[in-house]
């Protein structure tokens, strides 16, 4: 194990395409795989119960998760010469919405639990997770990858993407060194966003948005995400200590308030900083732009180069025109775009999410939207994808272009 690398988390993973005489009820009611070299590769030869945690991921906000025990057992234990490895789990509503065809992936935890995920074929999250543990070749038989010295990732930007889709808690190193930079927070709260990303902008050293935009738009969010978390955790621990009781009795009410309080700023956040990085970054670059301002049937691109004024104007060239749609994650919601700003054909798109599925890359293509990505995050993606794909450097230089 390798601290600030995937090894920290996943020992190893074994990988396979589900049967339906594995799925399909009507066929089978069994609820075990039998086991080839490879599974036993990954959880040995004795007997072993495992505390087991089901995850079943497909489309946006679809995922359903369970808990239970999973027995890792030879059936012929007690044969002198035969053997008949199989790994039982009890029912659940996880693998009762398992399909044929979905991708298994039994991974092992770094503290010897194990991950029971099953993918919807060929979704966005199929090739992210088969992107993160480094398979490629997935067949109706198990196959195993450990990770270790051949395959052990950083957990850079990509990685802890991937591993918060799983519900991963990620173990941040020693971030006490920020308090400084948050000392004027702790008592009057969260500062509101377009602040806070100036203050991530301006307290991190050595970005630089010139020559570098593709690395430190990815820096900028990173900071950011580090200070919020560092402020966050301040002040959910200074509302635990306070207590969620009313006249002696559980307040039931305002703990789920205060929960959902800290869900929704931490989804709505991360758009609106990566908005506030994008609009740093153009305006380093001296380029023009409008951002969220209203074009037809009210829509609001999230910017317009090189502004409303001349997308407004009937006498401006329309191939003069840009716009850039931002969605930190994609998932279906990038359908959205194609509806904004009538007068722009072919739009563009910048996400941070890696490893989009073929045939959503393909669909963009096919309505004229080019996709725009930070480019370590190229690399994510699979060879015959990436020459269709636009770093934020590119971007810029053909926006600046058409000023």
């Amino acid at each position: 194990m390798q601290r600030g690398f995937l090894s920290q988390y996943f020992e190893g993973v074994a990988i396979k395409r589900l049967r339906p005489v594995e799925v399909c009820v009507s066929v089978s009611n069994q609820h075990e795989f039998n086991a080839n070299r490879a599974l036993r590769c990954l959880l040995g030869e004795n007997r072993t119960t495992f505390e087991g945690r089901f995850l079943w991921l497909s489309g946006e906000n679809e995922g359903v998760s369970a808990e239970g025990r999973v027995t890792w057992y030879d059936a012929r234990e007690n044969h002198p010469t035969r053997t008949e490895y199989r790994l039982y789990f009890s029912s659940n509503t996880v693998m009762d919405q398992a399909q044929a065809g979905d991708l298994l992936i039994v991974a092992r935890r770094a503290d010897q639990s194990l991950y029971m995920i099953v993918v919807a074929a060929g979704s966005t999250l199929e090739n992210q997770l088969c992107w993160l543990f480094g398979v490629s070749d997935i067949g109706n038989e198990f196959n195993y990858r450990p990770i270790g010295e051949a395959r052990d990732p950083e957990v850079d930007f990509a990685v802890r993407y991937i591993l918060e889709e799983l519900g991963v808690e990620i173990e941040e190193a020693d971030t006490s060194f920020l308090d400084t930079i948050l000392e004027p927070y702790l008592e009057k709260g969260f500062p509101t966003t377009t602040e806070f990303s100036a203050l991530a902008r301006n307290t991190l050293r050595f970005a630089c948005p010139l020559e570098e935009p593709d690395n430190t738009l990815l820096s900028w969010m990173e900071h950011e995400e580090k200070l919020f978390k560092r402020l966050e955790r301040h002040f959910i621990s200074q509302r635990l200590r306070s207590g969620f009781c009313s006249t002696d009795a559980p307040d039931v009410d305002s703990f789920i308030k205060f929960s959902l309080s800290v869900h929704n700023r931490r989804k709505s956040r991360v758009g609106s900083a990566l908005e506030n990085h994008l609009e740093a970054l153009f305006t380093c670059h001296g380029i023009r732009f409008a951002r969220g301002q209203a074009t037809e049937n009210k829509s609001r691109p999230d910017f317009v180069f090189p502004g409303i004024a001349e997308y407004r104007d009937v006498h401006y060239p329309s191939a003069r025109l840009t716009m850039l749609g931002v969605k930190s994650t994609c998932k279906d919601r990038w359908r959205q775009v194609l509806t904004e700003a009538a007068r722009i054909s072919s739009k563009h798109l910048l996400t941070l999410e890696p490893s989009i599925s073929e045939s959503q890359t393909f669909e963009m293509a096919q309505n004229k939207l080019q996709l725009v990505l930070p480019e370590k995050l190229h690399a994510t993606y699979k060879t015959e994808q990436r020459s269709s794909l636009w770093t934020v450097a590119s971007f810029v230089r053909v926006v600046l272009c058409k000023q």
